[in-house]
């Protein structure tokens, strides 16, 4: 799919830096990569840069490559919602239609990786971080599917975050959100930052050696759907438009999108090109700071 300039330009709030200092490349401006999906989420970097998303209502994901654009890669994906490359390039999914964990084969084919806890069905695995050790961590809200839920409900009495270690076992490590949403966390597998996106709030854990989570600090004001960091330990945030807070929690930067995003990473070869799903479309924007997932 040919790639389309936003015919405005680029707006953006600065906060408390200059536009000298801005983390945008200078005299960038935000591009239509693809547009006329449902809606878009769960962008994933692979290891040669390529972004996957998905259009979840129509079960299709996508992958984006910066010399050939757009072009659909699977349908039929289990409404895949997040998702992120693991260190043998697989892509793991929150695979939305069982309430599953799988991976994606080089042959497109689906692997359950997990399933339930404690006996009953997850509400439906919703974003996800892969940690350096392999251990996977997810949320597991509850939004109502009409198409699925045939008299089921909400299985689970906590909309959590659960942890699944390498050697399988799970473990639900936040149970006191209102509901949790967009995850990610830092390379070095220390931190881990986790929205509660219905009570507009990011906080911030230690990650313990067992995957456990300790030291919850208010990090910031923002619900968010998707999250991703850069190289500079900035965090980015998708509610309403795109936050930019530093390691410290500071605002750094707001950018506007045309469309409200859901979900971001980075992409591009050199990992330079900021990657946004927005509804019924998704945007491209170069940057000055690189993506580290």
């Amino acid at each position: 799919m040919k790639i389309l300039s936003i015919t405005f330009f680029l707006l953006i709030s600065f906060t408390a830096f200059s536009q000298k200092s801005s983390i945008i490349a200078k005299n960038a401006e935000i591009e239509k990569a693809g547009t006329g999906y449902a809606f878009t989420e769960g962008p994933a970097v692979a290891p040669d840069g390529k972004v996957y998303f998905t259009d979840q209502p129509n079960d299709r994901i996508f992958v984006w490559d910066e010399k050939e654009g757009v072009s659909q890669w699977l349908e039929g994906t289990r409404r895949s919602n997040g998702m992120y490359f693991n260190a043998k390039g697989q892509l793991v999914t929150c695979a939305d239609l069982y309430n599953q964990l799988g991976y994606f084969d080089e042959n497109k084919e689906f692997h359950l990786i997990h399933e339930g806890y404690d006996g009953k069905l997850l509400n439906a695995p919703n974003d996800l971080w892969i940690a350096p050790n392999g251990g996977i961590y997810f949320s597991d809200p509850y939004y109502h599917r009409s198409w699925w839920e045939e008299g089921r409900g909400e299985e689970q009495d906590v909309r959590g975050v659960y942890y699944l270690s390498p050697d399988g076992k799970i473990s639900r490590v936040i149970d006191d959100f209102v509901q949790p949403n967009g995850l990610i966390g830092t390379p070095d597998g220390k931190i881990l930052y986790a929205a509660d996106i219905n009570d507009r709030k990011i906080w911030k854990y230690d990650i313990q050696p067992d995957g456990s989570l300790a030291n919850k600090t208010f990090f910031a004001p923002n619900g968010s759907d998707g999250m991703t960091l850069d190289n500079k330990g900035n965090v980015y945030l998708t509610m309403g438009k795109v936050w930019v807070y530093s390691p410290d929690g500071e605002l750094v930067q707001e950018i506007e999108f045309p469309e409200s995003p859901a979900n971001i990473c980075f992409g591009g070869k050199n990992r330079k090109t900021l990657f946004v799903t927005a509804r019924t479309s998704v945007y491209t924007l170069e940057m000055k700071v690189k993506g580290v997932d």
